[in-house]
C-alpha cells in the first residue's frame, strides 16, 4: 500500500513537554531518552503522531522557547544521537514525529542577535526589529509584551529599542528581511532532511509587524480580548491590529508550504493567538498553499456549557470555506481542562467523568486533534507552591494569575513520591493528586480515564465518519450538545450531557443502536436517549436515512449553508473521496 500523505487529516497528535515527560538520566528533568522509553505507551494510546515541545539549545529563560541554535539538542535533553534514536523508534511504532519550530523570535544569546545588537551597520543589523526612541526617549509605540510591560527594550549599544512580543530576552526577528526568511526556511529543511514529519509552528501569526509602527487601539467596549490572556494582563486591553497578524504573513506561509511540498507526507500545524482567532485559523489554512492545519485558544476560554461550545463550532463553520482545524482543550500554556471545567469543590467527584467526556468530545470534532500529555489520565491542574514557581509569566502576574507551572508538572507513571518520573527531586513537584491518577494505577481499571481514552481512540480510527466525516450540529436543548458525523459510508450521532443532571432526548429518524459504550452508561429505549450526568452516547444512524441536499436546504445561515454544501457534496458523489488515513 502506498503511503498516505494526508495522514494528518483527522489525526490525533499527542503533545509531549519534554522537561516533564520522563527523566531517564536521573537529574530531575525529562529528556529525549525518557521520551523514547515511553513511546510504546504512547503508541498503545492509539494516537497518530507526537508533537515534541522545543528541545533545542537554550538558556531556558522561557523553558526552550528562547532558542540559541535551531539545529542542535540542548545537553539538558540529551544528544543529537538521542533524537535520532527517538525518531527511529517512533517510526518503527507507526508514530509520526512533529517538532516545535519557534520561528518568530530567538534568544538574546543567539549569535544572530549578538551580532545584530553590536552596531547599526553589521551584516545582521536588520535581522531583528529595531526602532529609534521617540524624542522624549520613550519606546517607539504602545505595543505590549504578552508577558506584561512594553514590547520594547532599549539597547545601549545601538541606542535603539528592539521588539519582543514575549520576554525581553526573546527578541523578534525581522521577517520583512528576505535573508531572515531564507535562514528560517533552511533551518526547517535541516529537520525535514533528518526525517521529521512536520512542525508545530509557535505563534504562527507573529512573524510580521507593521513597518509603520502604528499604536494599537484600545480594546473597544464589547470587543473580545485575545483568548487565554488573563484579565489581569494589560495585553488584554489592546486590539492587536499592528503588532501581529499582518497580511505579509500569508506570503511566508506560502514559502513554507512550498518547502513542505518537497517532502510528501509532512505537515504543519500553526498556533494562532489573535483577537479573532477562528477567522485567522480559517485564513491560514484555506486552500493548499498555506498551513495544513492550525489551532486556536477558543476552546481554552470556553465554559463547559453546550451553548458556548456550540457557538465556537458554529463560528468556525461560518468562516470555514475549506479550512482544516486542529482542536485542543489543554496544552503547556493553559490550565488543564479538568480544572477549568469542574468546580473545585466537586473535583474529586466529577473530575474523572468530565475528563472522559471532554476527551471523547474533543476527538469527535471535525478536523484533527492535539491531546496534551496527562490529558488521557484526567489530570487536574497541579498545585505548585509559590516558592517552587519558575514560570516568568506567573511570577509577573502572581497572585491573580499563577502562570503555567501547574500544567507542566511531571507525568505520574507510578504512585511513589516522585511519580515514577525521576530518581531525584524533579524540576517541578509531582502533585499528590496526580500520583493517585498515575499510569500504573489506571491501567488496572477498565473504566479509568486512561483505558477509556485508549479504547475510544482505537475505536475512532475504525470509523470513517469520525475521522473525516462532515460535522452537522444537531438541535438539542441548551443542556445537551450533539452533532452528526457523516461520511460516504457511515453516519454517527454523538450526544454529550455536560451537566450534573440526567437528561433525556428524542433521536432523529434512522437512529439505530449505541455503538460505543466503554466508560459511559447511556440508555436507549423506544427512541428516547437517557444520559446520566457527564455522559456521552455514540449512536449509529442509517446512512440511507440522510438526505444531504435536505440538510443543506434546512440550514438558515447562508455562510454555513455554503460550508455544508461543499462538505456534503462529497457525500453525494460530486467529488473524489477525501484522502482518509488508512
Amino acid at each position: 500500500m502506498s503511503e498516505n500523505t494526508a495522514w494528518w487529516r483527522g489525526s490525533v497528535i499527542y503533545q509531549i513537554y519534554p522537561r516533564s515527560f520522563m527523566d531517564a538520566r536521573g537529574d530531575g528533568v525529562g529528556d529525549l531518552p525518557g521520551i523514547t522509553s515511553k513511546l510504546d505507551y504512547v503508541a498503545e494510546l492509539g494516537v497518530d503522531a507526537i508533537w515534541i515541545s522545543p528541545f533545542f539549545p537554550s538558556p531556558m529563560k522561557d523553558f526552550g522557547y528562547d532558542i540559541t541554535d535551531y539545529r542542535g539538542v540542548d545537553p539538558m535533553f540529551g544528544s543529537f544521537h538521542d533524537f535520532q534514536m527517538l525518531l527511529e523508534r517512533a517510526h518503527e511504532l507507526g508514530l509520526k514525529v512533529i517538532i516545535d519550530l519557534v520561528l518568530s523570535h530567538t534568544s538574546d544569546q543567539h549569535h544572530w542577535f549578538v551580532q545584530s545588537r553590536s552596531s547599526r551597520d553589521n551584516q545582521k543589523a536588520d535581522w531583528y526589529v529595531w526602532a529609534d526612541p521617540k524624542a522624549d526617549g520613550t519606546p517607539p509605540n504602545n505595543w505590549l509584551s504578552f508577558f506584561t510591560g512594553s514590547a520594547w527594550t532599549f539597547d545601549s549599544r545601538r541606542r535603539q529599542y528592539y521588539l519582543h512580543n514575549f520576554l525581553s530576552c526573546q527578541p523578534d526577528l525581522n521577517f520583512h528581511n528576505p535573508a531572515v526568511r531564507r535562514a528560517q526556511l533552511d533551518n526547517a529543511r535541516f529537520w525535514l532532511d533528518m526525517g521529521v514529519d512536520g512542525f508545530r509552528l509557535d505563534t504562527s501569526n507573529f512573524y510580521f509587524h507593521s513597518q509603520g509602527l502604528e499604536n494599537n487601539p484600545a480594546l473597544g467596549s464589547g470587543e473580545l480580548k485575545t483568548p487565554s490572556v488573563p484579565a489581569s494582563n494589560p495585553y488584554a486591553m489592546q486590539r492587536h491590529q499592528f503588532d501581529i497578524s499582518q497580511p505579509e504573513n500569508l506570503g511566508f506561509l506560502h514559502e513554507l508550504r512550498t518547502l513542505m511540498e518537497e517532502y510528501p507526507g509532512t505537515t504543519t500545524v500553526g498556533e494562532i493567538s489573535d483577537d479573532r482567532p477562528l477567522e485567522r485559523m480559517v485564513e491560514y489554512t484555506t486552500g493548499s498553499d498555506r498551513l495544513h492545519m492550525a489551532y486556536t485558544f477558543d476552546l481554552f476560554d470556553a465554559r463547559f456549557e453546550a451553548k458556548q461550545l456550540r457557538d465556537v463550532i458554529e463560528h468556525f463553520q461560518y468562516y470555514a470555506v475549506d479550512a482544516w482545524p486542529c482542536w485542543a482543550l489543554s496544552n503547556h500554556d493553559v490550565m488543564r481542562v479538568v480544572s477549568r471545567w469542574t468546580d473545585h469543590e466537586h473535583l474529586e467527584q466529577h473530575g474523572p467523568l468530565v475528563a472522559k467526556l471532554a476527551t471523547v468530545m474533543l476527538c469527535s470534532l471535525y478536523g484533527s486533534v492535539c491531546l496534551y500529555q496527562g490529558e488521557e489520565l484526567g489530570l487536574p491542574e497541579a498545585d505548585v507552591p509559590y516558592e517552587r514557581l519558575v514560570d516568568p509569566y506567573g511570577l509577573a502576574l502572581w497572585p491573580e494569575y499563577k502562570g503555567r507551572d501547574g500544567c507542566r508538572t511531571p507525568m505520574p507513571w507510578s504512585e511513589g513520591d516522585r511519580g515514577g518520573f525521576s530518581s531525584v527531586e524533579p524540576w517541578l513537584p509531582v502533585d499528590v493528586h496526580h500520583r493517585r491518577l498515575c499510569v500504573d494505577r489506571q491501567l488496572a481499571s477498565t473504566d479509568s480515564t486512561l483505558n477509556v481514552t485508549r479504547a475510544f481512540l482505537h475505536w475512532r480510527k475504525a470509523q470513517s465518519a469520525m475521522v473525516d466525516g462532515t460535522l452537522i450540529l444537531s438541535d438539542f436543548d441548551d443542556e445537551l450538545l450533539g452533532w452528526l458525523r457523516v461520511s460516504r459510508d457511515q453516519a454517527i450521532l454523538a450526544v454529550f450531557n455536560l451537566t450534573a443532571e440526567t437528561r433525556t432526548t428524542g433521536l432523529p429518524e434512522g437512529a439505530g443502536e449505541i455503538i460505543y459504550r466503554q466508560g459511559f452508561s447511556p440508555e436507549l429505549k423506544e427512541g428516547q436517549l437517557t444520559l446520566p450526568p457527564f455522559q456521552a452516547a455514540f449512536i449509529e444512524i442509517a446512512r440511507d436515512s440522510i438526505d444531504p441536499q435536505a440538510l443543506i436546504e434546512q440550514e438558515p445561515d447562508l455562510e454555513r449553508k455554503g460550508f455544508l454544501s461543499r462538505l456534503l457534496s462529497s457525500l453525494m458523489g460530486h467529488e473524489e473521496d477525501s484522502a482518509r488515513p488508512s
